[in-house]
């Protein structure tokens, strides 16, 4: 390939390589290899699996935000003979995100950490692909002035919100004209028929076996407890612009309509298809063109029911958190996520129970003190959220097992 060949294709940055949409990505990416190129590739400490994209991808650059495993990266890829320069730390994530050379971001970094760095996109002025949910979640209305100054195009790539975006007008302006209401589906996760009183002895490995998709373990907790579905929903107002009673949730365990669309005729829009992250991330890549992204295509004649249900508030008491702490102060939303954080984080190395997510999230919101103007600034919001995370860690102490 010469030096012009190279500068035509589309240069991708994916912060987030190593997770399950970060692979899926270089997966859709392998399939065009005439339209895309990786620009960089990052991870926070996982540097086995980050050489050896590497190897095979050969990137300018290669970011961890942990320090050691940056050290431990750059040593064996110079021992490799690879030309891939390492940088280290946070700040070089943002760096990254907002290189000239860079036109596309996915944003794939899970949690807080990934608000950072898709902000450097935004306001750079990037193509930027968002499956990190919590960067609105926390940044919300900042994160959005953010794209509309630097002329950044956000393209949502979590499988609910890139439904209801295929589902729009490509003109955005008419969006408020034509909507009375969005559906964001859920699976219901692993415990959609469980007995409530039961979920108190639910292991880490139960609640990261989702029947449906294939995710990381933090986001699969989430689904577990519907609280990824709470994130969603307070992505959704942001993303759609759109107030909290115009967002409704419906499990659906089949997930083969990922969302709907509810027009003001009420007339119903839906998006279609097999349970695959390629296929929201090929959407991306390529819009307003649709290219192949490897996923398998629905067969209507297999399907024997799609079926819908109401979430049960006894089994999935954090969904209604959505709408509380959208309601609520500025700032809410980004305390739930940071103690929600705190909480899985727990229950994954077994200091609280499954049941005991949802109290630690609520316990947290009620017990905080937003300071004033934190939403103001990305310093405010890592303030913020540095706070929520103290506070959530004193409610997981007094409850730790």
């Amino acid at each position: 390939m010469t030096h012009s060949d190279a500068a035509a294709l589309q240069q991708v940055c994916i912060l987030g390589s190593t997770g399950s949409v970060g692979t899926s990505t270089l997966d859709v990416m392998a399939r065009h290899p005439g339209l895309y190129q990786v620009f960089a590739l990052t991870a926070h400490s996982r540097v086995d699996e980050l050489l050896a994209q590497c190897l095979q991808w050969q990137p300018r650059f290669a970011v961890m935000s942990d320090a050691d495993a940056a050290a431990r990266l750059r040593s064996r890829l110079q021992q490799a003979g690879s030309r891939t320069e390492v940088l280290a730390g946070s700040s070089a994530l943002a760096e990254i995100a907002a290189h000239p050379e860079v036109d596309t971001v996915m944003g794939a970094i899970v949690g807080s950490a990934g608000l950072a760095p898709c902000l450097a996109a935004a306001r750079s002025g990037k193509r930027l692909l968002l499956a990190n949910k919590e960067a609105l979640v926390v940044g919300g209305a900042l994160f959005m002035r953010a794209v509309r100054s630097g002329g950044a195009t956000l393209l949502p790539i979590d499988s609910e919100h890139s439904a209801i975006f295929q589902c729009l007008p490509e003109d955005a302006t008419t969006w408020q004209q034509r909507i009375q209401r969005i559906v964001l589906t859920a699976s219901g996760g692993p415990f959609r028929q469980r007995d409530p009183g039961t979920l108190g002895a639910v292991t880490p490995a139960e609640a990261c076996s989702h029947p449906n998709w294939v995710m990381g373990r933090k986001i699969s907790v989430d689904s577990a407890t519907m609280m990824n579905k709470a994130l969603e929903v307070i992505e959704a107002r942001w993303l759609f612009d759109l107030a909290p009673e115009q967002i409704e949730v419906v499990i659906h365990p089949q997930s083969i309509i990922h969302s709907m669309v509810v027009c003001r005729d009420n007339s119903v829009l839906a998006q279609l298809g097999t349970p695959d992250m390629r296929v929201p991330i090929a959407y991306g890549l390529a819009w307003p063109r649709r290219i192949e992204s490897g996923a398998q295509a629905l067969d209507f004649t297999q399907l024997s029911a799609l079926t819908f249900e109401a979430p049960d508030a006894a089994r999935f008491p954090g969904l209604q958190l959505a709408w509380d702490t959208l309601r609520g102060p500025q700032g809410s939303t980004a305390v739930l996520n940071a103690a929600n954080e705190e909480a899985v984080a727990a229950f994954l190395d077994g200091r609280i129970g499954f049941d005991q997510i949802h109290a630690v999230n609520a316990d947290t919101l009620a017990a905080f003190v937003l300071p004033a103007g934190a939403t103001e600034s990305l310093d405010g919001l890592l303030e913020l959220d540095a706070a929520a995370r103290r506070c959530a860690l004193q409610r997981i102490g007094s409850r730790s097992r």
